[in-house]
């Protein structure tokens, strides 16, 4: 059986945990919280202290004081710090899952958008590992949230052409490196969302033997240009200041729809045939308009509220947690549909075949 196949996949998060109450508590006792506009201050008190889906995120500050330190030269170390770290112990976790060695990867691809390194993060994480000089890398920058299904695409696309036998596929980010505080509403919702933490996944030419199966048979991928500031980042100071419009729910909802009917029309097949949904949960409200518009119960969406609630959206890995959590609690056999949006405005999808 040739195509391309999810092997391992592995996860990394920070080891420090925070419930959004003690977010709220630590915001309230920041420097910049008397800056905040009445408004701003009531927005943050109802996100941190409501029921918005989240109870817990991990971050790489080893206090909620020190995520306060927001300085461009500041949050670039946070992220040159944390990201091959988080990365590079993701990659182990996958290696071990997917029992492939060091010396097999051929190929290693790494997307984030939360900071920027040249070299890029595959120097660094190459050299932790300890790879091949002769491995092929190459890292995706600016795909927010989405990147995950295009970090895939990249790696099938070296699969199908021969080039490599065994990948090394990560997704990483250190949201706390972009963070940013004013009076907007996107960016203190933005501030109340997001954790840190890293996936990787092992994507292979062939199956492993004696183990589930998951095999990536079609993708699809919907880019709307003309929506692009309704989910972007831009520089402000010397820092990432994101823009989350409220249309972005509705907006996720319905590329979705897009992308899913084209690769059901693609594989000749119906929504009646898909008996697991793993959709990034890019937070409680994008969930419930992903349902009322695909049609999808509480059960269908359970694995993404499970990853939104315990990790808050990790923009890029989250869709591999959302695998992962899948794949772990028994899913039924047969075909899945793992889709993630972000910046540009844009959507991504893949049917999966599992046995």
């Amino acid at each position: 059986m040739s195509g391309m196949f999810i092997n391992g996949i592995g996860m990394s998060v920070p080891a420090r945990r925070y419930t959004q109450q003690e977010c709220w508590d630590a915001l309230r006792s920041s420097p910049q919280f008397n800056r905040l506009g009445p408004r701003a201050k009531a927005i943050t008190r109802k996100v941190l202290t409501g029921n918005n889906g989240i109870a817990t995120r991990h971050l790489v500050v080893d206090s909620l004081a020190d995520a306060f330190e927001l300085t461009p030269d500041a949050l670039h170390r946070r992220f040159a710090k944390a990201a091959p770290k988080l990365a590079t112990e993701a990659a182990m976790q996958a290696l071990r899952h997917g029992q492939v060695s060091l010396k097999e990867i051929q190929a290693l691809i790494i997307s984030t958008c939360t900071g920027y390194l040249c070299p890029g993060l595959t120097s660094y994480v190459s050299e932790q590992l300890g790879l091949p000089p002769a491995t092929v890398c190459l890292d995706l920058v600016g795909q927010g949230c989405g990147a995950a299904l295009t970090n895939l695409r990249a790696a099938e696309s070296i699969i199908r052409s021969g080039g490599a036998r065994h990948i090394l596929s990560i997704c990483v980010e250190v949201c706390s490196a972009a963070f940013y505080l004013d009076d907007d509403p996107g960016v203190l919702i933005s501030a109340c969302l997001f954790g840190d933490g890293a996936a990787a996944a092992v994507v292979s030419s062939e199956p492993m033997s004696g183990r589930r199966q998951v095999r990536w048979l079609t993708s699809e991928t919907i880019l709307k240009p003309e929506h692009r500031d309704e989910l972007r980042f831009e520089q402000r100071g010397g820092m990432l200041f994101n823009v989350l419009k409220p249309s972005v729910s509705r907006l996720a909802a319905t590329t979705a729809a897009e992308v899913l009917d084209r690769s059901l029309s693609t594989a000749g097949k119906t929504r009646a045939d898909i008996r697991a949904w793993v959709m990034h949960p890019g937070g409680r409200d994008v969930l419930v308009a992903l349902g009322a518009q695909l049609g999808l119960s509480a059960g269908d969406l359970q694995h993404s509220a499970d990853v939104l609630r315990e990790f808050g959206n990790l923009s890029s890995p989250s869709v591999f947690f959302v695998l992962d959590a899948t794949l772990k609690n028994n899913a039924p056999t047969g075909l899945w549909w793992m889709s993630s949006f972000g910046a540009g405005f844009t959507c991504h999808g893949a049917l999966l075949e599992v046995s």
